[in-house]
């Protein structure tokens, strides 16, 4: 039997070999790039989907690990990134919501950029990493680093989401937002967020803001290359978050009369009433406000043909601001000794189960990209279906950088996947999300637990109180069997011959729920 530890003596052996100093200079630990991309759900070329344009981070995938089973902790931004950042569950760190800072319910947790800049590195970060008000400044060596231009007193506290390219859009933004100021002064983002849904750029790359920190960030790195210690530069690009703000020619890509329309645009049969989310986020947009809980209204062909355009153009527009970030480090001479991680902070629906965005505990808004390449690694070019979570990030960095990590940390480092993609794994992955009042259709709080098996996905509902953050009775309970739906089309945990499945599962959960996964063979 192989045991972790000659895994990391392996791991650690393998970056040295392929990073071999010259003789009589010290070895330089590998440097960290990582990359997070905002509502990014695997709708990537190098994942099987034909019909979009990602020819960069399809390469990438050719010198990565492509982990196709990948979950987030929460199908929302703030706990999402709280989680990975830390590398503890959100009922650990009690960020379950937007409004929610770690800050102040752990404020003494060493993030992963605190841990690495603790071992020696020096730590930069520039656009989303944590979330848009919440750089963390202690975190890094230089938070929050923008592009020149947006560095002026009326952006500097202004979410990138909110920025657009055209001068009448802009200003009938400044108008909307005066409105919203009018009527609640603290309205969220500062009543910029959000203008339109969809602006057709006729502009650069650079001429939006993740085209401009591309710039900055290989800027940065060429800087940050003459510094003696090693660098974790953590990079977060906005697209496709709403709104669809990107040039002309990424728009042009797509005849949006053949883009292929969600094939389940319906709510689940038997789904219980707190499940779905009401897509609240994309009726923020001024110009989308006939936008319902689905189980109301759904979006209209049309509307929904022209969103579907928007996200694809806007994750053709990242992964051209990848391509040349990537191209950077290379010509920089980095590459070959730079760990880079590109992951999406959760998924996003398209119109399935007739709703938009994320904020549910369905295997759409919870399985993520993610692509991993480290010096080194024996599984370069595959893919692993193993489940992984992104809560294994924290972990998994460290050993490749040689660092060892607190056993606190709830994840499991993946280096051995990376060597081989087709180890025996975890057996579960786990998700929750907080359901609020104001968007559940009977006016409830809810928590929903999530746990996704090789073949099932179950979650567990109870009511929540918010004021003690716990969990009180239990009130509803989904099953979805992959083998047979992969959709997720039809809760299944009410049907009688499931009660003994139902059961096995339940007890799984509550067993699993806070038991660390541990490779051991």
């Amino acid at each position: 039997m192989l045991n972790k530890t000659f895994y990391l003596s392996c791991g650690i052996a393998l970056i040295s070999a392929s990073c071999t100093p010259k003789q009589g200079s010290t070895p330089k630990k590998p440097n960290v790039l990582f990359i997070s991309i905002d509502d990014l759900r695997p709708e990537l070329g190098c994942y099987g989907v034909d019909e979009i344009q990602t020819p960069h981070l399809d390469k990438f995938a050719t010198k990565s690990v492509t982990f196709t089973r990948a979950y987030c902790q929460t199908a929302a931004c703030a706990p999402s990134r709280a989680s990975i950042m830390t590398g503890l569950r959100p009922d650990s760190t009690r960020v379950w919501h937007l409004k929610d800072k770690f800050r102040k319910t752990i404020p003494d947790v060493l993030t992963m950029p605190q841990y690495f800049h603790k071992h020696g590195y020096y730590t930069v970060s520039m656009g989303k990493t944590f979330h848009n008000h919440m750089p963390d400044s202690i975190s890094f060596d230089e938070p929050d680093l923008r592009p020149e231009e947006y560095r002026t007193k009326d952006m500097i506290d202004r979410d990138p989401e909110s920025f657009y390219y055209d001068e009448a859009i802009k200003e009938e933004l400044r108008q909307v937002r005066d409105q919203r100021l009018k009527k609640n002064p603290n309205v969220y983002a500062g009543g910029w967020g959000y203008g339109r849904a969809i602006e057709v750029a006729d502009c650069e790359d650079h001429e939006l803001y993740d085209g401009a920190q591309t710039d900055l960030a290989i800027e940065t790195m060429k800087r940050l290359k003459e510094k003696e210690q090693p660098f974790f530069l953590a990079l977060g690009y906005y697209r496709p978050h709403l709104p669809f703000v990107t040039p002309r020619k990424y728009w042009e890509l797509y005849d949006r009369d053949k883009l292929p329309l969600a094939p389940n645009p319906f709510l689940p049969k038997n789904s219980p009433v707190m499940a779905m989310n009401s897509s609240y986020e994309l009726s923020a947009c001024y110009d989308m406000k006939d936008v319902h809980h689905p189980s109301v209204k759904k979006q209209p062909e049309e509307m929904a043909r022209k969103l579907k355009h928007g996200y694809y153009a806007s994750v053709s527009y990242v992964d051209a601001c990848v391509g040349k970030l990537l191209k950077g480090l290379d010509v920089l001479g980095l590459a070959e000794n730079t760990i880079v991680v590109v992951w999406g902070d959760h998924g996003w629906k398209l119109g399935e189960h007739g709703s938009w965005c994320k904020q549910t505990n369905y295997n759409t808004d919870t399985r993520v990209p993610l692509l991993i390449y480290a010096p080194g690694i024996k599984g370069k070019g595959q893919k692993c279906d193993r489940l992984v979570e992104l809560l294994d990030l924290f972990p998994t960095i460290g050993e490749l950088a040689g660092i060892e990590v607190e056993s606190y940390l709830q994840g499991t480092s993946m280096v051995p996947l990376l060597n081989n993609p087709n180890l025996k794994w975890k057996e579960m992955a786990f998700s929750q999300f907080h359901r609020r009042p104001k968007v559940t259709p009977d006016g409830g709080r809810y928590m929903g637990y999530s746990m996704i098996t090789d073949r099932y996905h179950l979650v567990e509902w109870y009511v929540w109180d918010d004021d003690k953050g716990m969990r009180k009775e239990f009130v509803a309970r989904e099953l979805y069997s992959h083998k047979i739906d992969p959709e997720e089309n039809e809760n299944i945990a009410g049907y009688p011959e499931n009660r003994e499945l139902v059961h096995l599962l339940s007890e799984k959960l509550k067993v699993s729920w806070n038991k660390k996964f541990i490779y051991n063979e």
